[in-house]
């Protein structure tokens, strides 16, 4: 068996990615190592969901390579699960929470119906995000907060080494966020994470590492990031507002400190 200690979780070289002649992605170099929690930045239509989505090996760039722990993308899926922004369903739909979480088994299922193993996979990641107590409540009655979590556990039964999360606080009340960045700062002690986000001081005061995208990647490590960076991606002047406790997103300029 391959030793894993020493490969990156991702490592993406040159990546171009257009749809219609419209370019999307353009050369984007970047190296996540395992454990890492990433934070992506950048504007709506900057080309962050489209860089999820390549990692999950759904596009085929134009050029460039995309690795998962050493191994392409579209090769190595089973290792990466995914949270969606937005989950279409019919909220009349009978289905109860914990039914759903055991569908994130469909792609590990050996035989026609679940196993006992599948069951205790689910039951557990379910208990991961503090869910198991709504196991039998129907999907479409939970809150925006609650059915994130639910998601989150879906995506955790398929035993990945790195998850991803397409704007998981998008939909829900500022209350709720705080508490679903402990749960990934909790995830992150036994997987990487890699989250886009528009939040830029939300998202900067949980992550390890952030990044800014918008078409192009702006990354150099650590979290601090200049403000003629995030003002060249929002193609506006940017007001960082702290989320609770004071941090550090913008360095010292001109006798100004962002937070």
């Amino acid at each position: 068996m391959r030793n894993l200690d020493h490969v990156p979780a991702i490592e993406i070289k040159g990546l171009h990615v257009s749809f219609d002649g419209n370019t999307v992605l353009e050369d984007i170099n970047l190296t996540v190592e395992q454990g890492d929690y990433l934070g992506i930045i950048g504007p709506n239509g900057g080309g962050k969901s489209t860089l999820l989505r390549s990692l999950l090996g759904l596009i085929t760039p134009d050029r460039g390579t995309i690795k998962i722990l050493g191994h392409p993308a579209e090769d190595n899926h089973q290792q990466v699960s995914y949270v969606p922004q937005h989950t279409l369903f019919d909220r009349h739909f009978p289905i109860r929470v914990g039914e759903m979480v055991l569908m994130g088994r469909l792609g590990k299922r050996k035989g026609r119906c679940y196993s006992r193993e599948d069951r205790r996979i689910a039951d557990q990641a379910l208990q991961r995000v503090g869910m198991d107590h709504i196991r039998e409540r129907q999907i479409g009655e939970l809150s925006g907060g609650e059915r994130q979590r639910v998601l989150v556990a879906r995506a955790l039964t398929m035993e990945p080494s790195i998850l991803l999360l397409d704007e998981p606080t998008a939909s829900v009340d500022p209350g709720f966020q705080v508490t679903f960045y402990e749960l990934l700062a909790e995830l992150n002690e036994s997987m990487t994470i890699v989250l886009v986000s528009h939040d830029i001081s939300a998202v900067s005061r949980y992550v390890k590492n952030l990044a800014c995208l918008n078409r192009r990647l702006y990354y150099s490590g650590g979290k601090e990031i200049t403000a003629d960076i995030v003002e060249e991606m929002y193609h506006c002047p940017v007001d960082l507002i702290a989320h609770g406790i004071p941090h550090r997103v913008l360095p010292s300029h001109e006798g100004v400190v962002g937070h």
